[in-house]
């Protein structure tokens, strides 16, 4: 007795605790979650610290060198005739400030823009898990409704066979077919629950958050998961290509890195000219050790060329920065090939997306629906038998997921292209 109740509390615990993790669930558009994830990212704040750290490296290479102050003692009786000093010394460095100074605010122009990739990809890789859920939701309520359509043509199956005309095997078949359909449907569902953690572990947050967008239904705009229609026009490639060159991070990233690595040749090269060490202060004599007999005081003022390249010319050092300025213009170059490869490739595979994707709206599913009713009904009158009626209701299933999938493909292809691009929204494309 002890036993059952036990087992009773287990069970109403258990259900309690599921009850309170699905209301833990907040179902949220896409907007929201793009703004949970630039809030909550750690990477991001990362980023944040490294353009601070690269803001304060500006302060530090614009620099003046710090004085130092000497003092000359004299003891005893050498110092008889030679007078006590105290003075300063500035080292001041000729051509090198200002060079320093340059390549400091490169790189931290290079951690801006690092900053603000960092941000984009963020986001895209939020809207690329965001439609893989709403995908994954998709594909199991297409299963859901072909179970609901096999689970009828079960009962016709076996209320004819109860009727005497129907044979075993067609209700054999029509188990079989309901029995996978079924085991689809749990894949699918388990599906919805990777996808679902995945998108959560994008936004640095725990696994609370759910898309508000359940399906790719119908009525559901495009303009709710950020897309536009695959009605709608694109913009020529030679256009794109003329935008891509504009925002592309990885070529305004490698751009910048030029820049810092003429500017440390500036500064490597700038090595070479001696800098000026001035030195000035107060000399005097006390009584005891003037030799005249009174006290004596003054001042003095020097400056030497310290730093000559005599014994070492800074050659290694300025031999290295060239090759410097090299590697970063080969990394420009071949950052604009990927870019022109990568972009030629996200803009066919969005336009072939959409073909598809128009081609299954214009024809596809309506035909499909109609054959699929036209058929049913000709099983129930006996005009056709089971097994026609199978392989066209395995058709229509077909049509219907690759309907899921092609419209999948074309969201994702769309976020794909805007990485090639590097914009967020189409509308910066409008006024090309």
């Amino acid at each position: 007795m002890k036993l059952k109740i036990l087992l009773a509390l287990l069970i109403t615990l258990t259900i309690g605790a599921n009850a309170l993790a699905i209301e833990d669930i907040k179902k949220i558009t896409i907007e929201e979650a793009l703004k949970i994830a630039t809030d909550n990212s750690i990477e991001l704040d990362t980023q944040k610290l490294n353009v601070e750290i690269a803001k304060n490296t500006i302060k530090a290479a614009n620099r003046l060198q710090n004085p130092s102050i000497d003092t000359y003692w004299n003891m005893g009786e050498a110092g008889s005739g030679n007078p006590h000093t105290i003075g300063i010394t500035q080292l001041v460095e000729l051509f090198k400030r200002k060079h320093r100074k340059k390549s400091a605010i490169a790189s931290y122009e290079v951690s801006e823009e690092s900053a603000r990739y960092k941000n984009f990809d963020l986001k895209m890789d939020v809207r690329e898990a965001y439609i893989n859920l709403v995908n994954a939701k998709s594909i199991a309520e297409s299963l859901e409704i072909e179970e609901k359509s096999l689970s009828e043509i079960n009962k016709l199956v076996k209320q004819r066979y109860k009727n005497g005309n129907a044979t075993e095997t067609d209700v054999i078949q029509a188990d079989i077919s309901l029995n996978h359909v079924r085991t689809q449907l749990n894949t699918a569902r388990t599906s919805i629950m990777s996808a679902r953690f995945q998108f959560n572990s994008i936004m640095d947050t725990d696994p609370i958050y759910d898309s508000i967008v359940m399906t790719f239904d119908e009525d559901v705009n495009f303009d709710k998961l950020l897309t536009p229609s695959p009605k709608s026009e694109l913009p020529s490639f030679n256009d794109i290509l003329a935008l891509a060159e504009q925002h592309r991070y990885d070529l305004k990233i490698a751009q910048k890195e030029i820049e810092v690595a003429k500017n440390n040749l500036k500064i490597a090269t700038s090595q070479r000219v001696p800098d000026v060490e001035i030195t000035a202060g107060y000399l005097y004599q006390p009584i005891g050790v003037s030799g005249e007999g009174r006290f004596l005081n003054g001042a003095y003022a020097g400056a030497s060329l310290v730093n000559l390249p005599i014994l070492y010319n800074y050659s290694p050092e300025i031999k290295n920065a060239k090759l410097e300025i090299e590697k970063a213009q080969l990394k420009y170059a071949a950052a604009q090939n990927n870019a022109f490869a990568n972009l030629s490739s996200a803009y066919e595979k969005l336009i072939n997306a959409r073909v598809n994707l128009n081609y299954y709206t214009d024809s596809l599913i309506e035909d499909s629906k109609t054959m699929m009713k036209t058929s049913k009904k000709n099983y129930e009158e006996g005009k056709t038998d089971l097994t026609s009626l199978i392989v066209i209701e395995q058709s229509y299933r077909s049509i219907i997921l690759g309907y899921t999938y092609a419209l999948s493909q074309y969201y994702s292809c769309w976020i794909n292209f805007l990485r090639e691009v590097d914009v967020e929204s189409l509308e910066q494309t409008a006024n090309l």
